[in-house]
């Protein structure tokens, strides 16, 4: 039974990699920010990350710590969401899957639609993505904790969709770029997720903080 899940999980992420390339061609530019930013300029020091404690997956408290002495790639998402998020998550399994477990690589998948994606919800989406629990952990909490950090924090933008009748709770504005942050919780970069060359400046900027942690260490 073990073999035949691992053989559907990998299909599954397989099947999400190749609709994403496809949808990358295809799809217009969506109304969630981020996808409008100016693209990746390699590495550079946007300021540390704020300390944070939010609910994982599987129920557990995750923190600003527990990452400590990790390279990362923080984005927000929501599991509802039919553009830019199914995007992200595929293009976050094919980076799963390029670094192995030894190397000190994580994701951090930050709901922005908290009062929906509960640590269920987040585990079936996860599920979908073949995330590896140890290395990519989605993160649920209280809404204004979330959105002030990714203001504040992240320096990207959150907020509940407008219409011309008020705010539509089903519908949210973000950031579709990756944010990366090394081992010592510094923001190096930010990358747009539809856009080809920055993902691999990213693939690339992850080698060198790997490569420096190393050197360092």
């Amino acid at each position: 039974m073990k073999r035949r899940h691992a053989v559907v999980s990998a299909a599954s992420v397989a099947f999400f990699l190749l609709t994403a390339a496809v949808l990358w061609l295809l799809m217009p530019p969506p109304r969630h920010g981020g996808w409008d930013q100016k693209g990746a300029q390699g590495l550079a020091d946007f300021g540390p990350v704020p300390d944070f404690s939010l609910t994982e997956r599987s129920g557990k408290p995750l923190t600003l710590r527990d990452l400590d002495g990790h390279v990362w790639v923080a984005n927000f998402m929501y599991t509802s969401c039919k553009d830019t998020c199914p995007l992200q998550s595929a293009a976050l399994a094919g980076f799963q899957a390029q670094w192995n477990p030894g190397q000190q690589v994580k994701f951090v998948s930050i709901s922005v639609d908290p009062e929906r994606d509960t640590p269920a919800v987040l585990s079936s989406y996860a599920d979908r993505f073949g995330a590896d629990p140890q290395r990519w952990f989605f993160l649920t909490g209280p809404k204004e904790t979330i959105y002030q950090l990714a203001r504040e924090g992240f320096r990207v933008s959150a907020a509940p969709a407008e219409t011309t009748t008020g705010v539509d709770d089903n519908d949210f504005i973000h950031s579709a770029r990756f944010v990366l942050v090394d081992g010592k919780a510094r923001i190096r970069g930010y990358y747009p997720s539809n856009e080809p060359e920055a993902l691999r400046q990213l693939g690339h900027d992850v080698r060198i903080l790997l490569q420096e942690g190393s050197t360092h260490g």
